[in-house]
């Protein structure tokens, strides 16, 4: 990857990061991954999931691959309006209520009107609350505290806001002089911008690759069957690109890029896990094998739905996930270059 793809891979992510999109609500954003690649004279479709596939013919038409990354992103949705004029919040997707607090949000109603809040303790002023640090941070006590003139539940219907509404977080995305990028929803648009820019690449080198092959957007994963359906019957091999996990006993870290082994679903495909990391060696890519003991992909959810492929999964190495998250240029560069070379390698079957 050169400079140039990797300033041109940080800028689509910042965009990418910037477009709220959480789970049920992605629309926005798979608008503006289908302009990049109808832009690229890409051939896309959408599922009635609303997830979209682009594909591109290789020598091999009869043996397919499939490359898929996420595009749905952590959020919440109004659960209750309550009497003081704040909203109660369900969470969609997996995380903790401590990871937000604080965080500036926007709601959108289902009319598309948009407004803006905080997501706070109820209990937070500590001249009125003398146990605000204490207290456990979830559904019950936590609330936002919306950005306009409330008093009431009334009064915030009347804006247009109501039960069902989405709720997206503010990314406070950065590029680090460093080389680092801190924002939310690194996982998992980090792995659809590397994405992009190796169409991208494929498309402007006017490189052929020996099987046509598929790449999924998928829009349902935090919520756990983005990736499980819309597979063309001909595909061999399914990789998923999701965040490799960072923490205690992992081996995975910011620089390098994670080869997943096994997660709470189970092993990966050994041969491919096998093929993977010789093409990391012959390459000269750091990579880091792993292990993460909470975690699914969407090559685990089309494993469980029953479909006949070898499955993978590899990713940059995302500190704090499901959190504010960070990660490092150099492991965006090793995902790319891994997946460059693998989509132009033979089928390990």
């Amino acid at each position: 990857m050169s400079s140039k793809q990797t300033k041109e891979t940080l800028e689509l992510l910042t965009k990418l990061v910037s477009i709220p999109s959480p789970s049920g609500n992605t629309n926005e954003v798979m608008n503006f991954v289908e302009k990049f690649l109808t832009e690229l004279k890409v051939e896309t479709t959408r599922n009635r999931k609303g997830g979209l596939i682009a594909t591109i013919e290789g020598k091999d038409s009869t043996r397919h691959r499939m490359l898929t990354a996420h595009v749905d992103t952590l959020g919440a949705m109004v659960k209750e309006i309550k009497a003081n004029g704040r909203l109660r919040i369900a969470l969609i997707g997996g995380f903790n209520y401590n990871s937000i607090e604080g965080e500036y949000c926007q709601i959108e109603t289902s009319s598309g009107k948009k407004y803006t809040g905080t997501i706070l303790m109820h209990q937070t002023s500590v001249h009125v609350y003398k146990d605000a640090g204490k207290l456990e941070r979830n559904q019950e006590n936590m609330e936002i505290r919306i950005d306009e003139k409330v008093h009431n539940a009334g009064d915030v219907r009347s804006l247009g806001i109501e039960v069902g509404d989405f709720v997206s977080f503010d990314p406070r995305v950065e590029v680090t002089p460093s080389g680092f990028i801190k924002s939310r929803h690194l996982d998992d648009k980090a792995s659809v911008a590397i994405l992009l820019q190796l169409i991208k690449q494929l498309i402007e080198d006017e490189i052929t690759l020996p099987y046509t092959t598929h790449f999924l957007i998928s829009n349902n994963e935090e919520i756990g069957y983005g990736g499980n359906s819309n597979i063309p019957s001909e595909t061999v091999e399914y990789l998923a690109v999701d965040m490799g996990a960072i923490g205690d006993g992992q081996s995975t870290d910011e620089y390098t890029v994670s080869i997943c082994v096994k997660d709470a679903s189970g092993p990966y495909h050994y041969e491919l896990r096998k093929n993977l990391v010789r093409l990391a060696k012959e390459n000269k890519i750091d990579y880091k094998l792993d292990i993460y003991p909470y975690y699914g992909s969407d090559a685990s959810a089309a494993i469980r739905s029953g479909n006949d492929i070898v499955h993978g999964l590899i990713g940059p190495g995302i500190d704090s996930s499901h959190a504010f998250e960070r990660t490092h240029k150099f492991s965006i560069e090793n995902t790319a270059k891994l997946l460059y070379y693998y989509i132009q390698s033979d089928l390990v079957l």
